[in-house]
């Protein structure tokens, strides 16, 4: 049976997200939000045709493994936001 390595990561290091949802204004203000003052880029990646759907990238610097993993939890359980990567 192969064991599987997890990922070992130096930090601090600067990490994207990226957040899928139907109304980018409210996704960028849910952002602003969860990553308060700290520095950040938002860009939109991507639309849909019928533009229903908006893909937000989303990179800053974390400081540890809790840090990546908090941002990523309050962004999983935002309203504005339905997905996470």
């Amino acid at each position: 049976m192969t064991m599987k390595k997890k990922a070992h990561f130096e930090y601090p290091c600067t990490w994207a997200y990226k957040v899928i949802g139907t109304d980018e204004e409210t996704m960028r203000q849910a952002v602003r939000e969860i990553i308060k003052d700290e520095t950040c880029s938002i860009k939109l990646s991507n639309s849909s045709k019928t533009g229903k759907y908006h893909c937000l990238d989303i990179e800053l610097v974390v400081c540890s493994e809790e840090h990546r993993i908090k941002i990523y939890e309050y962004l999983k359980n935002h309203s504005a936001i339905k997905i996470v990567l």
